[in-house]
């Protein structure tokens, strides 16, 4: 199965929040906050992460054991310890998140669903990638509004391979949306240098928590842009490549000075 088949899979899941009373601006956001648990569950047991990003009780496999309105109170319970989290970067990711299903069997056909969608092929080309996939397809959408977040990836990749980004630079986009252009930058530096393994310690330890650095004025957007970049690998510091704020006001001054900017 293609990630664009996956993708539409996950779409038709729309259907389900719309049946649930959920705006179709929010249908993205609510399928996510679901989606990346999968996901970092996905991760964790390929070995992509080192281990767990997402406690005990806060897991995949502590959704799928469970059903009925004990499903839903513990899916409510989940993303408020989510936002508890000690680890920062999930802390910021699950910041004042919250469901707006009502219905537990409509929780219940989404993970159902999720947990039947063949994850190894997707593996192949990367969980991230999928992801984006989502988010490309909700800005196509018209009636989402989100096309103003999502620049399309062939216009990215072409700046990208203009810019030409070098391992030590600094790169940094002040209106990050879903964080597309650091991704993209990011991904450019790890094919030139086989995924950072030719570079020394050091500088892989720079590239990984310093080199991309973003700012987005939206909390849902930024929430989305956090999801991206731990799914493609990217940490940043301790509140993540992207950082919450207004680049032209006060939070804009606290940003590093930068070799590359773009956006």
């Amino acid at each position: 199965m293609s990630n664009n088949e996956i993708v539409q899979k996950l779409w038709n899941l729309c259907d389900v929040l719309k049946d649930d009373g959920i705006n179709y601006s929010d249908y993205v956001t609510e399928l996510v906050l679901l989606l990346f648990i999968k996901m970092e569950y996905e991760n964790a047991e390929a070995g992509i992460l080192q281990k767990h990003k997402l406690p005990k009780g806060c897991r995949w496999l502590d959704l799928t054991k469970l059903s009925g309105l004990n499903l839903l109170n513990h899916y409510r319970q989940m993303l408020l310890d989510l936002s508890k989290s000690k680890d920062h970067l999930i802390a910021a990711i699950y910041a004042d998140a919250q469901t707006r299903l009502r219905e537990p069997r409509h929780l219940e056909v989404i993970v159902k669903a999720l947990d039947n969608i063949d994850w190894f092929s997707a593996q192949k080309d990367g969980l991230g990638d999928l992801y984006e996939g989502l988010l490309e397809k909700n800005s196509t959408e018209t009636k989402s509004g989100a096309g103003q977040y999502f620049t399309p990836r062939p216009l990215i990749d072409s700046i990208i391979h203009c810019v030409k980004p070098q391992t030590g630079e600094t790169v940094q986009d002040p209106a990050a949306g879903t964080a597309g252009f650091l991704i993209a930058a990011d991904a450019y530096i790890k094919a030139a240098t086989d995924d950072l393994y030719e570079l020394k310690q050091r500088e892989r330890t720079f590239q990984k928590n310093k080199a991309f650095i973003g700012m987005e004025l939206v909390p849902g957007t930024r929430r989305l842009a956090l999801m991206n970049c731990l799914l493609h690998g990217m940490e940043g510091d301790d509140e993540g490549v992207v950082h919450l704020g207004n680049t032209l006001g006060l939070p804009g001054t606290q940003l590093p000075k930068a070799d590359i900017i773009l956006t």
